[in-house]
């Protein structure tokens, strides 16, 4: 299924149910008096956040949505009932904004709910006309309309582990590794074409699409999804030992991250070396060392070695704790 992160629908609220006029008795209108009720209420519209990260495809078919219009009133003075509300259902993560107004609304964990428009309040009956000088009111009047307004809805994918890197570092393969997601590997650039999402004890690791040097500017498939990385807890920066210039790379990629928003670079960031396989010890050694200059959490690994691929996941785990612990603590 196709990975989609951003959409804009048409939605509508309910309108209201409209007042009618009814008569006790239809022989003697004066001496029945009326008894027509008011129309009912027109469904709210409600988005709410659930751990669906392609629920978006949906609304890629469908791009009017409205909740249900409140029911006529009815003989006998019945208020006329309440129309169903439509709640749209998006992924944790989802950014919502209010097109005619700018309104944001975030749903970022799950369960999040918020109303984004109210349905029309029912018209009223001619009972609710009755008074001392007009005790058989022949007015009823119509139901209001619901309010309405275009939506644009973006996911923010929110992990807890981010794998970034240029395209062919092995974010796909090193994902697969970690948890039981079944990215798509090739030895070609731009084999990921959309986030991947992998479970690994309970922490969910994000395989970011290929970031490429002018990713910020717009270039290539990485500015369509920086955004993602905004939210996530810990960046593993993924560098291909194949690289002759292992600096150079990791510069290229902490510059996009820089120039799309300077805040990426206080997120915790681990720098994974992968494919020791295809180099030899020394290669390895002379690139750890040069990394560790600039960052000291290093650790190279082959997808082949279970046991480099365990100390992996290992630091990540616990670096993705700390944070936790940090952001606790901050909340106290």
């Amino acid at each position: 299924m196709a990975f989609v992160d951003e959409v804009t629908i048409s939605v509508k609220a309910g309108n209201g149910g409209n007042g009618v006029v009814r008569w006790r008795s239809d022989k003697n209108e004066e001496r029945g008096g009326p008894n027509g009720g008011n129309g009912g209420r027109g469904g709210n519209v409600f988005a709410r956040a659930i751990r669906d990260v392609h629920l978006l495809s949906q609304y890629r078919t469908q791009k009017a949505w409205e909740a249900q219009r409140g029911k006529d009133g009815e003989a006998y003075s019945l208020i006329g009932e309440t129309g169903d509300d439509l709640e749209l259902l998006v992924p944790v993560g989802s950014l919502v904004t209010n097109l005619a107004t700018g309104e944001k609304f975030s749903l970022y964990k799950e369960g999040d709910r918020v109303l984004l428009l109210r349905g029309g309040r029912g018209g009223r009956g001619n009972e609710s006309f009755k008074s001392s000088t007009n005790q058989a009111p022949k007015t009823a009047t119509p139901g209001l309309p619901g309010e309405e307004a275009d939506f644009y809805i973006e996911v923010r994918l929110i992990a807890d582990i981010g794998l970034v890197g240029l395209p062919s570092a092995g974010k796909s393969s090193l994902l697969n590794e970690l948890s039981r997601a079944k990215a798509k590997v090739g030895a070609y650039p731009f084999t990921t074409l959309e986030p991947n999402l992998g479970d690994s004890y309970g922490y969910i690791i994000s395989d970011i699409p290929g970031l490429i040097e002018g990713s910020a500017a717009g270039k290539g498939l990485g500015h369509k999804f920086l955004r993602h990385i905004k939210r996530t807890k810990v960046l593993a920066h993924l560098i291909s030992l194949e690289n002759e210039d292992i600096l150079g790379t990791y510069n290229t990629i902490r510059k996009e991250l820089e120039e799309y928003d300077p805040e990426l670079l206080k997120k915790k960031e681990v720098v994974i070396l992968t494919k020791t396989d295809l180099v030899d010890d020394a290669v390895v050694g002379r690139a750890v060392n040069e990394l560790k200059a600039l960052n000291p959490d290093v650790i190279a690994l082959s997808v082949y070695d279970d046991e480099s691929v365990k100390r992996a996941r290992d630091v990540l785990i616990a670096m993705v704790d700390a944070h936790k612990e940090d952001a606790d603590e901050q909340e106290e």
